[in-house]
């Protein structure tokens, strides 16, 4: 009797663990959503490319503005409501030297486990801070940390806004992150047609700011073209 127990307790155990394995994976999926449109990367012949910062504006900005002034280079900064709260003013300067700028939500909270008003707020709050800086294109959203399972891809399905993901995140790798050289190589040789590719230059990340410009120059030898998401969405067979 006792080992059927302690039988029937580890089959429990197990079949627990793989379901929450398996939503785990779920939330972190790049490629999957139950509702609604996610995009990773487009599927492109062209050597067309996105460059994407999350977590805008925070400090830091300003020096990746001059990069890519520089470098004659346009991105897409996801930008928080809060920081926008706090610094409209460099959101503005981002929107004058003509890139595009995406949600990132209000608070940058993991939106799994939220209520669906929870999800509406995040999203609407941090729109109308853009829309009353005077930006009139579609704004795509992207979930912090990447993070979602229902209520935010059903809020964004229903109201026919796109989830933008990533398939190039050197950061993801501690010890990519803390090396300049090594944030170069992984984005160059990760790097396909149709790539989205995510950087976090902002706050005490210098390796990443360090890195950037050598990233934008080394891809432009190889061919690649940087455009805005919704540029690179014109793209998509």
């Amino acid at each position: 009797m006792h080992k059927k127990i302690i039988s029937r307790v580890l089959i429990s155990c197990s079949l627990i663990f793989i379901a929450l394995y398996s939503l785990l994976q779920l939330v972190n999926m790049r490629n999957f959503q139950f509702f609604g449109e996610i995009i990773p990367r487009v599927e492109t012949d062209r050597k067309v490319i996105a460059l994407t910062f999350d977590d805008a504006p925070a400090k830091g900005t300003d020096e990746v503005l001059t990069i890519l002034q520089e470098h004659n280079t346009k991105a897409t900064f996801f930008l928080i409501g809060e920081n926008i709260e706090k610094d409209p003013e460099t959101v503005q300067q981002i929107l004058n030297n003509g890139h595009e700028v995406g949600n990132h939500s209000y608070s940058h909270t993991r939106m799994v486990f939220k209520t669906p008003e929870f999800v509406r707020r995040e999203v609407e709050q941090t729109d109308t801070l853009i829309q009353d800086l005077g930006y009139q294109k579609e704004i795509y959203f992207r979930p912090p940390y990447g993070k979602k399972l229902l209520f935010l891809p059903w809020y964004l399905a229903r109201h026919e806004r796109k989830t933008i993901m990533w398939d190039v995140e050197p950061e993801k790798y501690d010890d990519v992150a803390k090396d300049t050289n090594k944030i170069v190589e992984f984005t160059i040789s990760n790097t396909k047609p149709g790539s989205i590719i995510l950087l976090h230059p902002f706050f005490e990340n210098e390796e990443t700011r360090k890195a950037l410009p050598v990233v934008i120059q080394k891809l432009k030898e190889e061919g690649y073209m940087f455009v805005t998401v919704s540029e690179l969405l014109e793209h998509n067979k």
